[in-house]
């Protein structure tokens, strides 16, 4: 177990196991299509997080990124269809952690949820455009700030 989260309830261990997988699916699927890029894009971005993470975040990652693709597929499958609908379920989800993050250190929820957004930008980033320019789209670009969770800094 993660010692950040040994003072946590298990659902509560649940989200934010779940988060990386929930922000992927949101961004990912911004546009109403979670195009093959963006997904492995997701999926390349949660393997190298369990080596490139910050420190304190590397157990973290090899946790979350344990059958990572598994997890996105299932949750993909498990979601309303809908993008609307979809992007209500999972911002319904994120938002559990604004009452989790502070009943963890400090350091760790600050530098998950710095995690979390980068996360967020590499996926919007994975669509493409034109050489990289204008890739992000304006449905994604809304999103992936991932305003629904509170800054833990703060």
């Amino acid at each position: 177990m993660i010692k950040e989260f040994e003072a946590l309830r298990e659902d509560e261990i649940e989200v934010l196991m779940k988060a990386p997988v929930y922000v992927s699916i949101l961004i990912a699927g911004a546009d109403g299509n979670i195009d093959k890029s963006e997904t492995k894009e997701a999926v390349d971005i949660a393997r190298s997080k369990q080596s490139r993470a910050r420190e304190q975040l590397v157990e973290f990652y090899k946790a979350v990124g344990e059958d990572f693709e598994g997890k996105f597929t299932a949750l993909v499958s498990e979601l309303p269809s809908g993008v609307e609908e979809r992007n209500k379920a999972i911002t319904a989800e994120l938002r559990k952690l604004n009452f989790i993050l502070p009943k963890i250190d400090k350091s760790f929820g600050v530098a998950l949820y710095a995690s979390l957004k980068d996360l967020a930008k590499k996926i919007a980033e994975a669509s493409g455009g034109l050489l990289g320019y204008l890739s992000v789209s304006y449905e994604e670009s809304k999103l992936m700030e991932l305003r629904m969770i509170n800054d833990p800094a703060k």
